[in-house]
Formats: C-alpha cells, sequence, structure tokens
C-alpha cells in the first residue's frame, strides 16, 4: 500500500539538504543503511515539490522494489519516463532502488542529458555503493548519506514532546511527555533511545522491545544476506564467501565499538578464541581476508571507521582505527543488552550525532593521551570526551588530562550523563550528554 505523504515523520536535517540541491545539475545520491529512511525522504521531497507549485503529473516515481517494476531494463526504464513527459516543463524523476536495473546508470544518464529535469536516486547501500554512483555518473553526482534517528528525532518519531518547566532553584528543567500526558525525565527516554535505538520502523511498534527486536532481526537479516551476499552473488565475486566469518566479524565489532583495532587483531583474536579457523592454514584467516570482510561492512554502512589524528604532527595515522555500528539497537540485537561497556554505547551515540551536525570526526592523539572525538567542520574544531559521570574525581582528573595537554584555542568540553554541579573545569566545559543530544 503506497504511505501517504501526511503520515510521513519529517527529517528535516535530510530533507533541508535535497531542497538545498534542488534544480541543480547533479544527481542526487540519497545512501544509508536499510530501512533508515531513504524511501521516505523522497516522499517528503516529493511533497514539497508539489506545495511549492509543481505539477503532480511533471513528478515520476518509480520504487524497484514494487513487483510493478521488477523486469524493467534500463531500456524500459528510460521509455517509461520518456513517455510521462510533460512539453515545456521539467520534470522531477525519483528512482528508488534503481540498482536492480541491470546498466541502469545508461538510463539516468540517457534522462539527464536528453530532458529537462531534476534527479533523485536511492540505493541500498551494498547494492550499489557511492563510490560507484560516482564512476558511473561521471562525478556529476552529490551524495547525502542519512542515518537512523538521532535522539531528538526519536522523540518526534514515538510521539514525545519536550517541555521546559521551572525548577525548585529557579532554573529550568526538562521534561519529555508522551502521547497520553504522562511526563517523564529525559534521563528514561535516553536509556529507552539506548536500548531499542534509532531505526525510524520502530516507532511502528512503539517501545516494545520484544517487537523492536523482532524488527532489528529483519534489518540485519535484509542488510547481511540480500545486500551483502547477494550483492556478491550478482556481481560473480567470491570475496564475501563465507557468511559465517562475515557474522563473526560482525559480531567482533559490535563487541568492540570504540576500540583500537585492526583487520589482524581481529583475525588473531578470533582465532585464539577458537571462534574461527582457516581450512587451509588451521589458524586465523589471513589479514587480506578479514580486512576484505570489515570494508564490506563499512561499505554497507553497518559499520562506520573512524581514523587517529596526531594532534601535534597534525596528520592522520594508519594505525589502529576504531569503528562504531550505525544503530545500537542493532548492537543490542547481536549482543544482548548490557552494561559492562556503557562507556563506548556513549561514544557511539555522540559520534553518529556529530555525523549528522556535519562534522567530520576523529580519534584525537597526543603523545600516549587520546581524545575521544576531534570534531571538524569549516573552520570550527571541537574537542570532545565522553564519559558516564564527572562526579568521581579520579575520573575527572582521567577526563581532563588529555584535553588539558592540547595548547591551542579551539573549544574543549566533556559530554556526561552526569555532569556534576561544576559546569567548567579550567575552560574545559563540562555538559549533560542528553541535553547536548537535545540541543542538536
Amino acid at each position: 500500500m503506497m504511505i501517504q505523504a501526511q503520515q510521513l515523520k519529517n527529517r528535516d536535517i535530510y530533507l533541508n539538504k535535497l531542497i538545498g540541491f534542488r534544480d541543480t545539475e547533479p544527481v542526487k545520491v540519497v545512501t544509508g543503511i536499510r530501512r533508515c529512511g531513504k524511501s521516505s525522504l523522497l516522499k517528503l521531497m516529493a511533497a514539497h515539490l508539489k506545495q511549492t507549485g509543481v505539477l503532480p503529473e511533471q513528478i515520476v516515481e518509480m520504487n524497484f522494489e514494487s513487483f510493478e517494476f521488477k523486469d524493467l531494463s534500463s531500456d524500459d526504464v528510460y521509455r517509461y519516463v520518456k513517455a510521462r513527459v510533460v512539453p515545456g516543463k521539467r520534470m522531477y524523476l525519483f528512482f528508488d532502488e534503481i540498482q536492480r536495473i541491470n546498466a541502469w546508470e545508461n538510463a539516468v544518464n540517457a534522462l539527464r542529458v536528453d530532458l529537462d529535469c531534476d534527479i533523485y536516486v536511492t540505493g541500498s547501500n551494498a547494492y550499489l555503493l557511492s563510490s560507484e554512483y560516482s564512476t558511473y555518473l561521471s562525478g556529476r553526482c552529490v551524495e547525502i548519506r542519512m542515518l537512523p534517528l538521532s535522539f531528538r528525532e526519536f522523540l518526534d518519531f514515538h510521539g514525545f514532546e519536550l517541555r521546559e518547566t521551572k525548577s525548585a532553584l529557579g532554573g529550568t528543567r526538562k521534561e519529555i511527555i508522551d502521547k497520553t500526558g504522562a511526563g517523564y525525565s529525559p534521563r528514561e527516554v535516553f536509556d529507552a533511545y539506548m536500548r531499542i535505538g534509532g531505526m525510524p520502523g520502530i516507532a511502528d511498534v512503539g517501545l516494545d522491545q520484544e517487537k523492536a527486536l523482532a524488527l532489528l532481526d529483519g534489518i540485519y537479516s535484509t542488510v547481511v544476506m540480500r545486500d551483502i551476499l547477494e550483492r556478491e552473488a550478482r556481481r560473480r565475486r567470491q570475496k564475501i564467501a563465507d557468511p559465517a566469518l562475515l557474522r563473526k566479524i560482525i559480531l567482533f565489532l559490535a563487541d568492540n565499538i570504540g576500540s583500537n583495532v585492526s583487520a589482524a587483531s581481529i583475525g588473531n583474536t578470533l582465532a585464539n578464541e577458537g571462534l574461527l579457523a582457516d581450512e587451509n592454514r588451521k589458524g586465523a584467516p589471513s589479514t587480506h581476508t578479514v580486512q576484505t570482510y570489515v570494508n564490506t561492512l563499512t561499505e554497507s554502512y553497518l559499520f562506520y571507521e573512524i581514523k587517529r589524528f596526531d594532534i601535534k604532527g597534525k596528520e592522520y595515522l594508519r594505525t589502529l582505527g576504531k569503528y562504531y555500528i550505525v544503530d545500537i539497537g542493532l548492537r543490542n540485537y547481536l549482543l544482548g543488552f548490557r552494561n559492562r561497556d556503557s562507556g563506548h554505547a556513549l561514544e557511539n551515540v555522540v559520534y553518529f550525532d556529530l555525523l549528522r551536525r556535519g562534522y567530520d570526526a576523529a580519534i584525537g592523539k597526543l603523545g600516549s593521551a587520546e581524545i575521544d572525538f576531534i570534531a571538524t567542520k569549516s573552520d570550527e574544531k571541537l574537542y570532545i570526551q565522553v564519559t558516564e559521570s564527572m562526579q568521581s574525581e579520579d575520573v575527572r582528573k582521567r577526563e581532563l588530562a588529555p584535553l588539558q595537554k592540547i595548547k591551542d584555542n579551539y573549544p574543549k568540553m566533556i559530554l556526561s550523563l552526569d555532569p556534576g554541579l561544576d559546569s567548567t573545569y579550567d575552560g574545559i566545559r563540562s555538559e549533560s550528554l542528553i541535553d547536548w543530544l537535545l540541543s542538536g
């Protein structure tokens, strides 16, 4: 059944990017993990066009996961669109999951050249990657990478309203109200976000943990089985030929978010723990094999790699990066709920919120000290440490020490669930992580 535009929740951060590129030459390419909202974003953009005076007949929408378009060739796609051109009017073409069409890039290029049109494309990350889009379209495309819901979007999708009221001491405090009028502390709702994550479809079942896990199982299976393994088969490649090894590497990366890892360390650790063995060598698979699998997982947007940056030498380091999983709910689905590495889980959430805000993020290296994130955007730079609490003096010393060693004047901050009473330490801000997320 067709989803009606008025039923869709706004994803303003992405919709505004599409609107900003409206009527420009590049093909707008929306990428991201499956079920993060790419199809809905195209519908939101189509609705925006109609609201700004574009006639419905100027808009052609084709979802290639629909049975209606299942067996089309690239020539069929070209003819289908040409037959619907309104003379003298600009056409707006929306192609959802177009990579399912063989030689689709020929149709898109031909339409771009032959028609007065504005083209919007989505593709499931592992079928067709952004680098391949760029190759096929000769650089005439702009990528808009979608992520699951931020904490602020999570409130909206689940029907919560954020309110500020006066506190007993004369300041303000935040309260989150649900559809029934019941009030919750931001920490209560944040804990729910940290459990079920931000995949948009979960909002359809509310905060029911069992149903959320069932939906996450479907998302995970689709990403791995359809996007990764089927894609390899379609392209007649055997680089990702072992589903068991793929799952073990996924579990390893999910278990080690925020930790320094390498392809060699992954293979050796799994072999030492008896979790895998190469039949020919009776030990760890080659580093090259593990790296190929890891690259596939980052190309599918299931995991993101973050590089290390030497602050003193002002260069990126090639050794030991870190990986974060695109959705914390998917991690809980894979590993179960637990608290023993909640600090890394908080880092995971902060990392993706930085990406949503348009920052490039890297790990900061300064001698033997490490800063969780160096966030840069244009001329802006921000140093961030993430921890659970700033109440303990030992923790304060540990978190402040790396930031205190940085001699430039860019802002430095520590985000925590319990920032304590002091808002600054020698010019270093101590801020509530939840408040920071809600401000984005």
